[in-house]
């Protein structure tokens, strides 16, 4: 089982950083290669550039520790688990650290090339919102 993890710093607030990744429908937003989902419940299935529906279940919501859980029910994969935690450093300034926790190995290593695209665009979206 591989576990990987990439962290970047924003000028924003962590709520307004969390208001980017908060949301489970707002994946398509900042994930690339994710055109759609469909959230219902706990179980949220995107929809991948290429066609491919992945269902997953929404682990952990939780706006006052500001993480977002999940794991991927699809089974291509024999364990998923990825947190996006949002951590407040200053009154401007947050950490969001995306972890993955994958087998197959090589899908986290897969899904972890797209996390660290994914924060470039969470940090992007949380600064536009910021003002800065």
């Amino acid at each position: 089982m591989a576990s990987l993890r990439h962290e970047i710093r924003i000028a924003a607030s962590a709520d307004v950083v969390w208001g980017v990744v908060g949301r489970p429908e707002s994946i398509p937003d900042w994930f690339p290669g994710v055109t759609s989902c469909n959230v219902q419940d706990n179980v949220r299935v995107i929809t991948t550039r290429a066609g491919v529906e992945m269902p997953e279940e929404i682990l952990t919501n939780d706006p006052l520790l500001r993480r977002f859980a999940y794991r991927i029910t699809a089974p291509l994969y024999k364990f998923h688990l990825g947190v996006i935690d949002v951590i407040e450093i200053g009154a401007d300034d947050s950490l969001c650290v995306y972890s993955t926790t994958a087998e197959p190995d090589v899908l986290a290593l897969l899904i972890a090339g797209g996390t660290k695209d994914a924060l470039d665009e969470i940090k992007r979206l949380a600064e536009q919102r910021a003002g800065g």
